[in-house]
This record gives C-alpha cells, structure tokens and sequence, in this order.
C-alpha cells in the first residue's frame, strides 16, 4: 500500500504525507484553521488545488497581516479567482486572525494553545479502517465551543476534527499506512 488513501492523485498523495504530521508553527496552524474552515460545504480537493493562491491571497495566512485587512481588502479578495469567493469565508478568517492574535497574548502561542487540548502528545486513534474513523469527537466538540466562545466563526465539530487530523493533533493514518509508523517516530509522540 502506497498511502492509506490510496490515491494516485499527486497533489492528494502529496497531502497524504503532509497530514497528520505534527504542526507547531503559528502561521501554519491557521492557515489549516482557515482552510478546514473554507472547505465547508466543498471538498477538501478545491481547496488544495487553491492552497498556494489561498496562501498569497492571506499573506501567507500571518494573523497580523490578515488583521489589518480593510472592507477594501475583502472587496479585492472577492474578485480574486484563485479563491472560492464567499464573503462569509473570507471575512471569517480575517476576525479569526484577530481571535489568533488574542490567544498568542494569553498563551504565548497559537501552538501552546491548541496542543494543550490534547496535552502537547498526539492522539493515536490506532485505525484499521476509515470505517473506524469519527467525523467528530467530544475533544473537537469541545474545542469548537471553546473557540465560539472566544469569538471565531466557521469552526464547528467536524471542521475542528479536520483540523485535528491536518496538524497531527490526532493520527488517523491506518496503522497499515507507511505514514503512521513514520508519525509514531515523531519526538511528539514520545
């Protein structure tokens, strides 16, 4: 077995190797946040093949730039083709880049915060199949009502789940999968 999506697609398998490996850069983490967030009611593939334009259009996804965006700013990105151009999308990710902001002020980091959830170690679903997989779980339920509370838009139950498994906070590799051995190598793991 290649991947344990088993495609062909390259910029999916591409994907594939990248997700669920523990992320701990601020800026990357919400840009996963933001397009875990853009993929609602899209797949995921959409937004992949837009990713590179996401990351120019939002200045590669830094909350402090993003902040400062005007109604200017979100008029231009409304014409931008390289998007999907939904107003309440965009407009989400600039009020979560100010929410980023706050959290990087009580916690230090938009890292110390979002790994605390699951005690700075990823969670190890140990998957044999997808059938296995939950497309929610009571931690990305609670975390989504976490971030409600703190203001942010467009991260329920299921988008938080995604973006648990993107940034490696959860592992739902297939233990059959050659990545989910690399992953359990990873210091974070230990």
């Amino acid at each position: 077995m290649e991947n344990c999506w088993n495609t062909k697609d390259p910029l999916m398998a591409s994907y594939h190797d990248e997700w669920g490996t523990p992320v701990h850069d601020d800026n990357l983490l919400f840009e996963f946040l933001s397009l875990e967030g853009m993929q609602a009611g899209l797949s995921w593939g959409q937004i992949l093949k837009r990713r590179k334009n996401y990351q120019k259009a939002f200045l590669d996804f830094d909350p402090k730039k993003i902040s400062n965006f005007t109604e200017q700013d979100i008029n231009l990105l409304l014409t931008n083709k390289g998007i999907i151009r939904n107003r309440r999308k965009i407009e989400s990710i600039i009020n979560n880049s100010k929410k980023v902001l706050e959290i990087q002020k009580e916690y230090g980091s938009f890292d110390a915060y979002v790994w605390k959830y699951v005690n700075n170690k990823p969670i190890d679903n140990e998957l044999e199949s997808f059938q296995e997989m939950k497309p929610e779980t009571e931690l990305s339920k609670t975390i989504s009502k976490e971030l409600k509370k703190r203001g942010f838009k467009f991260v329920g139950p299921k988008i938080i789940y995604s973006f648990m498994q993107a940034v490696g906070l959860v592992n739902d590799h297939l233990i059959t999968c050659p990545k989910y051995n690399e992953l359990k190598k990873v210091k974070a793991y230990k």
